[in-house]
This record gives structure tokens, C-alpha cells and sequence, in this order.
């Protein structure tokens, strides 16, 4: 950690993005520019159930000149128990309470781990409510770091003073189990939002860590980056919840302390408990692993014939079909040949052949599913089957045209092949298939068949607010009327901004004069901050 550019001497380690869908209310740069701002040296991400901006917030952090640490706060089950009965929040089919954990990433085993858990925890219980269950987190707990979790905790919840069916034996009992896992990777949590009863709270978990010999660590549950943007937070969380504004204040957050905090005020929240703050920053140097560096993909050894190498078998694949589409009397072949010849080179420098051969084999995959549902056509020969056909830059590949990824013959359309493979690769070559949907789903079941849960992922591509979505969930959350909003929604096209309402409304005489409305500025701001932020199905789970 640079000293002299970091000069915070405390770190956000449980802060959310708006990759907590409809509830973090700033995106990840606004985080990280805020954080840096502030100089703090490091910040976790730690989105709800997910890992969704991981990837972009690393990327953006590094190259800011800011250590991120991946994390994730997750849903977590436990047992019913005198103690935790009445609980408002129930877990998947309501089967019991659930709470949440605060979970980083040391090292790649740690990554891998939460990688797991979340996985495990949607594929269990389902997309609308994942569930880590405890004996997962115990299994699989190597390279993680546990923070014992915000006011939703179930640690928080057995020794809060304030609560009837608190206990502070089952409390005791609860720390000394994730201790006895975790050992010195796991902390009690300490969070003070000048909400009634946290200094209490706090003070039940410091002497309850004291008691355990268990450090503890504070944070500040950030769900924003500044202070004003707590209104597009409540907005965010009414839609959530399905709700307007006005009805939806059990659900939304007390005040508008959930932001990114300079250090000094936060040691004089935490002022009792200065260790609590050291911790910020001993925790950001344990956690090194960093997801756009240390997370290197090695292809697949995709399974060749005794005595044969990817590569050789690669070629020996593209040789029949060569000959086929170019016969020696066929003006292109010399052309065509060193176009080959060209591609397996740089194919073989890259290490791409394992790469060709999975795409050929799932290829090989698709053709068999399709002779099952429409019969064979002995007319065609592999690499001319009608399915399954490739788009993009991939159509420029010779090797592409021969094993079947592509119909386009590059060679005789004089296509431009650096932009799919070339010299200086620095990422994969892009080959997009399309299947036809009579047998899209089958072909989805067999992949997972074929290459195990393990290996094989579905990648989910998530809508973001523009303009008509933006007008219809903000305008109804503030409780503007429905009819005016479907009107103006008219007006915006299906590729408009969200940023864009404001100039649509003065094209409308009859919006035009709403625009300086208190209400309508509102919706208009509001609409502008949450433009690009992705939208999600509503949900009632915990939050």
C-alpha cells in the first residue's frame, strides 16, 4: 500500500454496488473515486448474493491506483431455536430464519470457495433466494476471511440487549463454532449508523469478543458513495419491495449514514474500539488475491488419439475438408493453403488448438442432437451441417470454415483475419454460435452432461435501466400518476437514456410545464443517477 498517496488509516471492507441489484445505490467507479477521494489505500466489494461487478470493479480500481478485495455479503441459513424464533426473515420455501455474513477472498482457494458457495447457493434454493448453508461455508471456509455480518446478523441478533429472545450463551456458542473453523479469520463486526440502539449493540458485541478472545473489525454497510444519494437508495428499495416511497419506510433504511465515510470520522465513531479501525487494515493486507491478475485460465486438454498432440490433431481434422472444398483445380487453393497454414501457426504460438476442439466437439454435439430430432441428411458432411452456425469475427477463419463454425468461405470473400487471431493475442478469439431453438435447450442439457456442473455455466447478460424503464419504476415509487408516465414513456424510445427525460419532456407541451415541478425533478435527477444500473425481476428477499 502506497503510504504517501493512501493516506486513510481505515478501510471499507462491506461496501455495495449497484451490482446489489435495486439496492446499491452507486456504481463502482463512483465508489472507487470516492474512496480514493477520501484516501483510503483499499476497498471490498461485497454485493449481496453475487459477484456480478467483481470483474469491472477490480479492472477500474487497479488502474485507478486502488486495491480491491472481492468479497460478497451472502444470505446464510440456520436451525430454528428459541433464540432466533420470530424471526421476520425466512429462507428459501421458508423453511427458517435467514441472516447474512460478510465474506472476502484471501487468496484464489478463497475466491474459488465463495465462487462455490454462491453457485451452490442458487442452484439449491434458487435464483429469487439463494441460501448458503452453514455446513457449506465450514466445507468450504479455506481462504476466506468471515466478518460476523451487519445488523441482520444472527450474531447480532442473539446479543443484541435490546431484543427479548436475545441469548448470550447461544451468541457465545455461535462465535466460539465459526472460530473453531475459521480460527484468526474470523471477526466480529462492529457497525454504528447513530441508529437507536447501536451504541448498545455495539458495545454487546465488543465485550462479546473480548469474553472469546476475537478481534473485532468496523464497518459501515455502505450501500452508497455520498450522502445525497440515500434518496435514490430508498427510491431503489420501494421498487424492490414493489412499493411507493411513502409506504416504504419498514423496509428501507433507518437514515443516511450508509455511505463511504472518511477515516477520522469513523475513529471517532468507533473511538472505544480503536483496534477495531487497525483491523481495516491489517484484514486489506491479508486479502492479496487480486481477480485480474491471479485467476489465470488454462485451456482444456481436449482428449486427442495415442501419439497425437492437440495441434497435430487439430490439423488432421481441417485436412479432409480442406481437400474437399479445395480441389487442386480450384484457383484459391494455393491461397487457401497458406491462409492454413498461417492459422495453425498462430493457433499452435497461442495455445488455442485445445480452444478449436472444444468448439469442434461441441459442434459434433449439436449435429447428433439435431439427427435426433430431425433425422440425418446424408447429403452433408461434418463440417457442412446446417446448425450451430458461427457470426462475428469468427466467419474471417479458415480454420473456423473447415471445422464447421462457419459457412463463410474467408478466403474467396477476402476476409480480413487479424481481428479474430493475430500475433499479439491478449484475450481468447471471439466465436459466437447461434442454435436453432427446436433443439436450444437440448443442447444446453447436454453440454452439462458432457462436461460435468463443474466445467460448464450459463453467462447472464443483465438489462440496465433506460429511459422507459427508469420513468416507470422511479415515476411509480414517487407516486406520479400512471397515465402521465405511460404517456411519456410514448415518447422515449426503446434505446433511449434514462438521461434523456428531461429533453423528452420539453418536446411535450402538455409535460413541458411539469418539468419544474418539485416531484418531476425529482423522478428526472433520480432517473440520471440510476441510468446504466441493472435491472432485476422485484423481489421481497432480504435485503
Amino acid at each position: 500500500m502506497n503510504a504517501t498517496r493512501h493516506s486513510s488509516n481505515y478501510v471499507e471492507l462491506h461496501a455495495h454496488s449497484c451490482w446489489s441489484p435495486r439496492e446499491g445505490a452507486s456504481a463502482t467507479d463512483e465508489l472507487i473515486d470516492r474512496a480514493l477521494q477520501l484516501g483510503y489505500p483499499a476497498l471490498a466489494l461485497t454485493d449481496h448474493d453475487n459477484l456480478y461487478g467483481a470483474m469491472e470493479f477490480a479492472k477500474s480500481a487497479n488502474e485507478r491506483g486502488l486495491k480491491p478485495i472481492t468479497g460478497a455479503e451472502i444470505t446464510i441459513g440456520y436451525s430454528p431455536s428459541p433464540a432466533t424464533a420470530g424471526s421476520p426473515e425466512r429462507g428459501a420455501g421458508g423453511e427458517g430464519p435467514t441472516t447474512h455474513l460478510t465474506i472476502l477472498a484471501m487468496d484464489v482457494t478463497g475466491y474459488r470457495n465463495l465462487c462455490r458457495l454462491l453457485s451452490r447457493a442458487y442452484q439449491v434454493h434458487g435464483k429469487d433466494t439463494p441460501l448458503v448453508e452453514r455446513e457449506w461455508l465450514f466445507e468450504l471456509n479455506e481462504g476466506l476471511i468471515v466478518l460476523s455480518g451487519c445488523r441482520d446478523s444472527e450474531l447480532v441478533r442473539l446479543s443484541d440487549p435490546s431484543v427479548a429472545s436475545s441469548s448470550h450463551s447461544a451468541a457465545m456458542e455461535l462465535a466460539t463454532a465459526y472460530r473453531a473453523i475459521f480460527g484468526d479469520r474470523y471477526y466480529i463486526e462492529l457497525q454504528h449508523h447513530d441508529v437507536f440502539g447501536d451504541t448498545e449493540r455495539v458495545a454487546a458485541l465488543a465485550s462479546l469478543a473480548e469474553q472469546l478472545g476475537i478481534e473485532t473489525v468496523a464497518t459501515n454497510n455502505v450501500h452508497y458513495h455520498v450522502r445525497t444519494r440515500h434518496r435514490l437508495n430508498d427510491v431503489l428499495v420501494a421498487v424492490r419491495h414493489r412499493q411507493t416511497l411513502d409506504s416504504s419506510h419498514q423496509v428501507r433504511r433507518p437514515n443516511s449514514e450508509f455511505f463511504l465515510k472518511p477515516a477520522a470520522g469513523m475513529a471517532r465513531r468507533f473511538e472505544r474500539y480503536p483496534q477495531a479501525i487497525e483491523n481495516t487494515l491489517a484484514i486489506a493486507e491479508r486479502c492479496r488475491f487480486d481477480l485480474t491478475r491471479d485467476l489465470p485460465y488454462r485451456l482444456p486438454d481436449y482428449p486427442v488419439p495415442e501419439g497425437a498432440t492437440l495441434d497435430s490433431h487439430l490439423r488432421g481434422i481441417c485436412g479432409p475438408a480442406f481437400r474437399r472444398k479445395y480441389p487442386a483445380t480450384d484457383p484459391f487453393q494455393k491461397e487457401a493453403r497458406e491462409r492454413l497454414e498461417r492459422e495453425l501457426t498462430l493457433i499452435a504460438k497461442h495455445g488455442l488448438a485445445g480452444f478449436f476442439l472444444v468448439y469442434w466437439d461441441i459442434l459434433l454435439l449439436v449435429n447428433e442432437i439435431a439427427v435426433e430430432v430431425r433425422g440425418r441428411d446424408p447429403r452433408l458432411q461434418p463440417d457442412e451441417r446446417p446448425v450451430g452456425r458461427g457470426r462475428g469475427s469468427s466467419v474471417s477463419s479458415i480454420v473456423c470454415y473447415l471445422i464447421g463454425l462457419s459457412h463463410i468461405d474467408p478466403v474467396r470473400n477476402n476476409l480480413y483475419l487479424e481481428r479474430f487471431l493475430n500475433e499479439e493475442l491478449h484475450s481468447l478469439p471471439d466465436i459466437d454460435l447461434d442454435f436453432p431453438r427446436d433443439i436450444r435447450d437440448q443442447v444446453l442439457q447436454r453440454i452439462y452432461d458432457r462436461y460435468g456442473d463443474e466445467h460448464a455455466a450459463i453467462v447472464a447478460a443483465f438489462p440496465t435501466y433506460r429511459f422507459r424503464s427508469a420513468v416507470l419504476d422511479i415515476g411509480k415509487a414517487l407516486g406520479l400518476p400512471l397515465p402521465v408516465l405511460a404517456k411519456l414513456n410514448k415518447f422515449g424510445g426503446h434505446f433511449a437514456n434514462a438521461t434523456d427525460i428531461a429533453e423528452e419532456m420539453k418536446r411535450v407541451p402538455e409535460l413541458r410545464q411539469l418539468i419544474d415541478a418539485p416531484i418531476w425533478r425529482d423522478m428526472v435527477e433520480l432517473a440520471g443517477q440510476a441510468a446504466g444500473f441493472p435491472v432485476t425481476s422485484a423481489s421481497t428477499s432480504a435485503a
